[in-house]
């Protein structure tokens, strides 16, 4: 089946192929002086067709519709130029264009407007399902200084924690998903290393990071099966047209320091670039808990990390990129509950590494073919200081070999194709499993985005899979945009969702001794792990869903996605978005027996279906030149439909509640399931930022809000959340800070202030208190 999509694909390329337009524009790019400006994006304001310019500054847009268009020239360190041209009659060569530099460019290490990418030709903002943009400029102006801080304060994202699974398991929820489901990339590529099934985005430095784009919904049709809730892709540095470096430091509350030191220059004439980017971060950590007598809820550590890429252009159509990236992280947490002392000490390492070689052909097609390897290690032990004893943990590798090639053509002027085909290879040797596990997946995917008229768009896309273990999978999806009036947009799409189950849940044999003695066995080892603790007399009660434990089936969705953009004034805008998830085979945890000192067994489960649907609102008012206020808000339901039915039937696990107040079960009631554990109904955001570039000054002023959510059971276990359990109260975390540019935009001083009004909750480890941090930046660039 696997050939069969692979053979479609090409055929499908080829045919396409064999209509072409004759018209083309081509040209050269220079500046003042009449050098060629290397690296300039160059793209069709009337179809969004674009192209970069090589080491001469050349360019070729070829295959178009004969008819007037317009040509948007930019590039780091030049005003950006509008440039009519007209093929009506005949193919256009050879024009020059000349750039003036820019009175702004001292602004950066930041690139303005939409960049072409070098590691990914899938434009993530062109995917059937809604997306955001986070740029550089926003991330600056917040004040963040790690990934957490800035996507915790976006619509329809929440960072959580397990605490079931330890203090460091922080992870990202997005629509009702946990962060399992949720694919990380940096520069387009996946990241490795989940902690329970978290990954914890505090250990990513925001330092070197342009824009970060994130997709809502199922993207498994082009990003493969952990993309089942969406994905959050970190773009890095990438185009370097002059010399500069930044030197920032910051420091504040609970001892915390942040210091970067980052360098970018082009060299060969243009035909090669380098960056470099060190960042040294430090944090006392903090305390959120009150019967903690030692110690931190949010443990201390320090982390080191070093990133840089390299470009360099071997002909007018080849491009080699070399990107890498190391951390490590190093935290050691002495922590006291009543009277028993322990120390958790652990170590993580982290590398990303790719190359990339570019070709672009002379009739518009593009190519990327890559290599990317990703390994994450950790190293973990835990001591019980009353008696010295080393407790288990979790240590392990895992490594991440992927091989790809992809390919995009623009056809017709209209219609942008954009394909792919690799195989990826993931390793894991992790001292809680019984030797290395390994899973390959080969895969090919295919994407088009149409443009039938000005009003209408459609974009589709198909991914194959061939996992080594489940099998085969294909996965389409469909978007359309429409335009019926200029002020208003209307868009939907629909896509399939897929993920297998990981390693962790496959195969792991956990005891958390620190945490109750706790224990998790993975499906594959439950029988013969439950048996040998059976046969040492462990085991008090083995309950009935013990017998339903079995091979874990891959999860799969359906997710639907409607809602449009309204332009209400030239200053107000609004962006509506319902969603629907439908989920089968949705993997959960339950307990499945308890040992006879009282502790907890649990594995893993397919839950036949399950739903998470909402709407996200967000509306942008522009009061005045520079003062801009926006606001966002999510509405959520996210629940298991067995639930729902077993209490309509009044029979099966849900049937009954317990009321404390009369000390008597009743039935069931729909109203009294409140939903999945750690999910708010409502949350909402408002920012102020404020901009007046005469003076250098900025500021923003942002109020974030989450509703109550779910915590766990507090009483009579009947296994879903009922109105007697307990909760983490609805909040709102109140973040400002204020900058000021000096030294004609060399130097800048930052003040920033989170979670002003020190709100803290025992139920939320991570959360901490009032955070103040004054921050100094100073950038190294030859004055034009």
């Amino acid at each position: 089946m696997f050939k069969l999509y692979l053979m479609l694909y090409l055929s499908c390329f080829c045919l396409i192929a064999a209509a072409q337009s004759p018209y083309k524009i081509s040209g050269q790019v220079l500046n003042e002086q009449g050098e060629p400006v290397n690296a300039s994006s160059i793209l069709i304001k009337e179809n969004l067709r674009g192209t970069q310019t090589d080491t001469m500054g050349r360019f070729v847009i070829d295959k178009l519709k004969p008819r007037e268009y317009t040509l948007i020239i930019s590039a780091l360190g030049y005003e950006k130029h509008f440039q009519c041209v007209d093929i009506r009659r005949q193919s256009v060569s050879n024009i020059r264009i000349h750039l003036k530099i820019s009175a702004q460019n001292l602004k950066e290490v930041n690139v303005l407007g939409k960049q072409e990418s070098h590691d990914n030709l899938i434009d993530l903002t062109r995917t059937p399902m809604p997306s955001t943009v986070i740029t550089r400029k926003q991330i600056e102006m917040m004040g963040s200084r790690r990934l957490d801080e800035v996507l915790k304060e976006q619509t329809g994202l929440a960072i959580v924690n397990d605490i079931g699974s330890g203090a460091r398991t922080v992870g990202l929820q997005l629509q009702g998903f946990d962060s399992g489901y949720t694919m990380i990339m940096i520069d387009g590529q996946p990241m490795t290393g989940r902690n329970s099934g978290n990954f914890d985005l505090s250990r990513i430095t925001v330092a070197n990071i342009e824009r970060i784009e994130i997709i809502k919904g199922a993207s498994s049709c082009l990003f493969g099966s952990e993309a089942l809730a969406g994905v959050v892709n970190i773009v890095t540095r990438q185009n370097i047209s002059q010399s500069q470096g930044l030197a920032s430091l910051r420091y504040g509350s609970f001892n915390t320091l942040d210091a970067t030191l980052e360098g970018e220059t082009p060299f060969a004439k243009g035909k090669g670039s380098g960056y470099i980017s060190g960042n040294y971060y430090r944090t006392d950590g903090f305390n959120a808990n009150p019967y903690l007598s030692e110690g931190k809820t949010a443990p201390p550590y320090d982390s080191y990390t070093i990133q840089g890429r390299g470009r360099y252009t071997l002909s007018t159509m080849n491009a080699l990129n070399i990107t890498g990236r190391y951390a490590v992280r190093n935290s050691v947490n002495q922590t006291a509950y009543s009277t028993v002392p322990s120390r958790d000490m652990l170590v993580e390492k982290d590398l990303n590494a790719s190359a990339i070689l570019n070709t672009n052909f002379n009739n518009g097609l593009r190519l990327k073919t890559q290599y990317y390897l990703t390994r994450y290690a950790t190293d973990q032990n835990i001591t019980n200081l009353a008696n010295s004893q080393v407790i288990p943990t979790n240590n392990f590798v895992q490594y991440l070999h992927r091989g790809e090639l992809q390919a995009s053509q623009t056809y017709w002027g209209s219609m942008v194709l954009t394909g792919g085909t690799g195989i990826q290879y993931e390793t894991m040797n992790n001292n809680l499993y019984s030797g290395i596990k390994s899973q390959s997946t080969a895969f090919v995917y295919a994407q088009a985005d149409w443009k039938l008229s000005d009003e209408l768009g459609l974009t589709g896309g198909v991914r194959g899979e061939h996992h080594s273990r489940y099998g085969s999978s294909l996965n389409p999806s469909f978007g359309v945009k429409y335009q019926p009036v200029k002020p208003l947009t209307l868009k939907a799409a629909i896509a399939t969702g897929f993920k297998t189950p990981d390693f962790r849940q496959l195969y792991l044999n956990f005891t958390n001794l620190a945490g109750g003695g706790y224990t998790v066995l993975g499906t594959d080892v439950f029988t013969a792990e439950l048996q040998k603790l059976q046969d040492a007399g462990q085991i008090a009660t083995v309950f009935a869903n013990a017998a339903k434990v079995s091979t874990l089936k891959p999860e799969r969705s359906v997710a639907y996605s409607a809602g449009f953009t309204l332009q209400i004034t030239s200053a107000i805008k609004a962006d509506v978005n319902g969603f629907y998830n439908d989920v089968r085979n949705f993997i959960n945890t339950d307990q499945v027996a308890s040992k006879k000192g009282g502790q907890q067994i649990f594995s893993y489960f397919n839950i036949d279906r399950a739903f998470l649907t909402g709407a996200d609102v967000g509306l942008n008012f522009r009061v005045t030149k520079g003062f801009n206020i926006s606001a966002g808000y999510q509405l959520l339901y996210a629940k298991d439909r067995g639930v729902i039915d077993s209490i309509k039937a009044g029979k099966g696990n849900y049937a009954q509640v317990y009321d404390p107040n009369t000390g008597q079960t009743r039935r069931s009631k729909v109203s009294d399931y409140f939903g999945l554990n750690n999910r708010s109904r409502h949350m909402a955001n408002i920012k102020f930022t404020y901009e007046y570039e005469p003076k250098g000054i900025t500021g923003t002023f942002r109020v974030n809000y989450r509703g109550k959510y779910g915590f766990q059971e507090a009483n009579l276990a009947n296994q879903f959340l009922d109105p007697y359990d307990t909760y983490v109260s609805s909040f709102f975390l109140f973040n400002a800070s204020v900058q000021k540019k000096l030294m004609n935009n060399h130097f800048s001083i930052q003040l920033t202030a989170d979670n002003i009004l020190n709100y803290r909750d025992q139920l939320m480890p991570a959360q901490s208190g009032r955070t103040i941090m004054l921050g100094l930046n100073y950038r190294f660039f030859k004055q034009q």
